[in-house]
């Protein structure tokens, strides 16, 4: 399914002069894979930036390889964290990819540029007229915001008001035009359509609804940019005799999890593991719930989730997670883990888990213990966001759970890490994936205006390889956006 089906070149042109006089410059997804890419023009200037500084150029550090700098940092070979066995209790490494040095703090922030720079570049957007709606529940709207000052678009975030107060903070900071908070939590996905259809209803074509849970520009930068990241992690961290073992990614809107179709393409026995709240199984039980791992949606099936690809669910206790947050950031759990064995160079980078990162974590170890890994064996899994947006969270546990003192550090470590079994979880056959499949409809077909024909078009391999090939055809409208503007050519 093609996301550009033509050109509107009389918003396009309208969209160019407006990006021309303020100085925007537009980065391909190649540029964004691989920042070598980038003009030595456009770096001279980032070395004088701050990350999260509300500048266009900040859009060239949309990548996984920035430098782990505040400001002026320009990139390197990534950023990851390898958990050693005595964290985790098994003899395979397991690998988190850090996503707290993206602007924002968050990797979202590449998916969001993902739907909507291509509209940009082709006019299916009119920053004049329109809006651009981002309905989240958390980082994606943070970065749909970030992009749409970065691009000088006016953006409408949408969220559950029981997300976490940083990010909320951080939306009025950065001068949202709209912020609106639906009912409920995290797994309250069905509120905040409700809200975009309303929107629709309301204000016409003076919106565009960007939801990450449908826009094909979600995975598809992430097959590209994430799968890439993670397959150059692991050339340099692979031995002779390693195996690239899994790829292990909390499903939420199911964006991330499309990296592992790419690494599939050059490692067949790959397996690809989607995690998701034991409190809200919908994958492991098409159930439902509420729960407090922040960053990812439930109760339905993303429709950009190609669950034919995926090899298993896990389910994650989301008291598992909270509790993981307190052992790596309270005193009492530092101290146990030094205890235990572990360095002070990879105790100081626990706080680049945020909630979901313990759970894809969590998750991973299971996913060793299920499969009988060992030492050749390497697992990688995203840490979306980092400790920074969670500092609310642990104000709230330790008020209502008191201290995290040494014992509970023991009890923990042993429940949490080293006790970690292997209930909640299933390997998917074909049936079940099917099943998983079809689950959509009652989401996307009754709910969300959908058809069958374009439902059954999601269980068809080539669906997936057509579509993930558009980034190719993106980069070159952005190319002559770019030059159209001449913007890039007029910097010395």
């Amino acid at each position: 399914m093609k996301v550009i089906k033509e050109i509107n070149e009389k918003v396009l042109a309208k969209t160019v002069e407006r990006c021309r006089e303020r100085k925007i410059i537009l980065p391909t997804f190649a540029e964004q894979r691989d920042p070598t890419k980038i003009p030595e023009k456009i770096k001279r200037r980032l070395a004088d930036l701050g990350l999260w500084d509300v500048n266009p150029l900040n859009l060239f550090r949309i990548t996984w390889k920035n430098e782990p700098k505040a400001r002026g940092g320009l990139f390197n070979r990534g950023n990851w964290i390898e958990f050693p066995k005595e964290l985790t209790g098994v003899d395979a490494r397991i690998v988190g990819i850090v996503g707290k040095w993206f602007p924002t703090g968050a990797h979202k922030v590449g998916a969001a540029y993902s739907c909507l720079a291509p509209r940009l570049v082709s006019g299916q957007f009119d920053p004049e007229t329109q809006k651009a709606v981002w309905p989240s529940t958390g980082n994606y709207c943070r970065g749909g915001a970030f992009d749409s000052k970065l691009l000088a678009c006016n953006a409408v975030a949408i969220l559950p008001e029981g997300m976490s107060k940083e990010r909320f903070d951080w939306l009025k900071e950065i001068g949202t035009d709209e912020i609106i908070a639906t009912a409920g939590t995290e797994s309250n996905v069905k509120e905040i359509y409700d809200k975009c259809w309303e929107l629709r209803k309301t204000r016409g074509d003076k919106v565009s609804i960007f939801n990450q849970f449908e826009e094909l520009g979600n995975p598809i930068w992430h097959y590209h940019v994430t799968g890439g990241i993670v397959d150059e992690v692991y050339q340099q961290l692979a031995k002779p005799d390693s195996r690239l073992a899994a790829f292990v990614s909390a499903t939420g809107a199911a964006g991330t999890i499309a990296a592992g179709d790419f690494l599939r393409t050059k490692y067949p026995s790959l397996r690809v593991v989607a995690a998701e709240a034991l409190q809200c199984p919908t994958l492991l039980r098409f159930g439902f719930g509420a729960h407090r791992i922040e960053g990812i949606g439930d109760k339905h099936i993303p429709w950009v989730h190609n669950v034919r690809n995926t090899d298993m669910v896990i389910a994650v206790d989301d008291e598992q997670t909270m509790q993981l947050l307190r052992l790596f950031n309270e005193p009492a759990g530092i101290e146990y883990l030094k205890k235990q064995g572990l360095k002070d160079e990879l105790i100081e980078q626990l706080p680049l888990l945020g909630i979901s990162g313990a759970c894809n974590l969590a998750a991973a170890i299971r996913t060793a213990k299920y499969y009988e890994m060992n030492g050749r064996d390497l697992l990688f899994l995203p840490l979306t966001d980092s400790l920074e947006m969670y500092g609310s969270r642990m104000a709230e546990m330790q008020e209502q759970e008191g201290p995290f003192t040494a014992e509970k550090a023991t009890a923990t470590y042993a429940r949490y890490l080293l006790g970690a079994g292997l209930e909640h979880l299933r390997e998917l056959n074909y049936q079940d994936r099917k099943a998983l499949h079809n689950f959509k409809y009652f989401t996307w077909v009754e709910q969300q205006g959908k058809t069958s024909a374009e439902l059954n078009q999601l269980w068809d391999p080539d669906f997936w390889t057509e579509t993930f090939s558009q980034a190719a055809e993106w980069d070159k409208l952005i190319t002559a956006f770019n030059e159209r503007t001449g913007v890039l050519a007029s910097l010395d």
